[in-house]
């Protein structure tokens, strides 16, 4: 279970990193909603404690339960279903007494680990149409499931991260360039189908904040005041910001013009009270995680270490870039979390979770130098 571990090679680099942004989103949720400030406090420290003592678990040990991990995920998309708890629409949560638990969110990390070791026990026939046909299906089955709740933001996370695995894996360029060839036109007939309301599975709330994304001026008072607003907090912080849990009568964020200031909209916050030197700190960690994810995938001692580490690599990357997309108002309004600073527990446990099997990836990983002399 602990064979094969290098505490030489534990990553106090990344581990810095991630806590120093967790603290971050912990300051900001105490202006945006202080009464929640204890909770996220408290999941931070879960967490910490949580990825270290998963970073002290060999990675090839326990993805020899891939198979158990992909069942109890199902699972628990399917409970959420019939009998999770509706919230805006949708129904993507568990209440466990006082706390939400969303199965969404954890099966990120699931489906990373599953992929792992499948892509890794077939790696020799990854270039097959069965392989490749069987990875379609079985990623399909928990996006449906996701996709119905409905979750179009995280179901189009999964399929990037889903996408990336299968490049890490070794997917052959000329079968990469033959799905392109059908994937991106089938994609711009698909993003046609949306913006004009003809697929099924978008809702009537979807398509308004995409059409108030598309014309934010029709939609000022209505679906596009969110993101507009977003838009006003984080210019009017400047370079330096307004302050911490400023107190000024101009404050976007003090005159309640933003909801959920605390999960979907923190890093308006961040750029109110922190300004642009706050928000590019952010930015900034955020990248860095992700590529030292990247670093580590390229370090791995095998295809499962790989998989692990440049999965979670993207995972934050793409999240974090459609969260402040979308407070920036680049993007629709999509509800993703901003990784290890928005509010809620599933998401920060999670990921701290993903964070600690990339730190055993690097514990284990291999040095140059041996393996030329090999």
């Amino acid at each position: 279970m602990f064979d094969g571990i290098n505490l030489k090679k534990y990553d106090l680099k990344l581990v810095i990193m991630t806590v120093t942004l967790a603290v971050i989103g912990t300051f900001a949720i105490g202006s945006a909603e202080e009464s929640l400030q204890s909770k996220q406090m408290a999941g931070v420290i879960a967490g910490v404690v949580a990825m270290l003592l998963v970073s002290f678990f060999n990675y090839s040990w326990v993805l020899k339960m891939n198979w158990l991990m992909y069942i109890a995920n199902l699972g628990l998309l399917l409970a959420v279903y019939f009998l999770g708890d509706d919230s805006h629409g949708a129904q993507r949560w568990f209440e466990i007494g006082s706390l939400r638990f969303q199965p969404s969110e954890t099966s990120k990390i699931l489906l990373i680990l599953f992929f792992a070791q499948f892509i890794m026990r077939y790696r020799e026939k990854l270039n097959t149409f069965k392989v490749i046909a069987a990875s379609v299906v079985l990623i399909v089955i928990p996006w449906s499931l996701i996709l119905i709740q409905p979750d179009l933001s995280t179901s189009v996370l999964l399929i990037v991260v889903f996408c990336m695995i299968m490049f890490a894996a070794g997917l052959r360029y000329p079968i990469i360039f033959g799905i392109l060839g059908v994937v991106v036109p089938a994609l711009l007939v698909a993003i046609y189908l949306v913006m004009s309301g003809k697929l099924p599975f978008v809702k009537e709330y979807q398509l308004d904040r995409i059409n108030a994304w598309r014309y934010p001026e029709e939609y000022a008072n209505s679906e596009a005041m969110q993101s507009l607003n977003s838009v006003m907090a984080i210019g009017s912080g400047q370079l330096e910001g307004k302050g911490y849990k400023t107190s000024e009568f101009t404050s976007v964020k003090n005159g309640d013009f933003i909801s959920e200031t605390q999960t979907d909209f923190i890093f308006a916050v961040i750029g109110e009270e922190f300004g642009f030197r706050g928000s590019v700190v952010v930015i900034v960690l955020i990248m860095l995680i992700a590529l030292e994810c990247l670093s580590v995938a390229r370090k791995a001692k095998d295809l499962a270490g790989t998989i692990i580490a440049s999965g979670m690599g993207v995972l934050i990357a793409f999240q974090g870039f459609i969260n402040i997309g979308v407070a920036t108002f680049l993007l629709p309004n999509t509800g993703l979390p901003l990784p290890f600073v928005s509010y809620g527990l599933t998401s920060l446990l999670s990921l701290f979770a993903g964070i600690g099997f990339v730190l055993n990836v690097r514990m284990q990983s291999r040095d140059r130098r041996t393996e030329e002399m090999a």
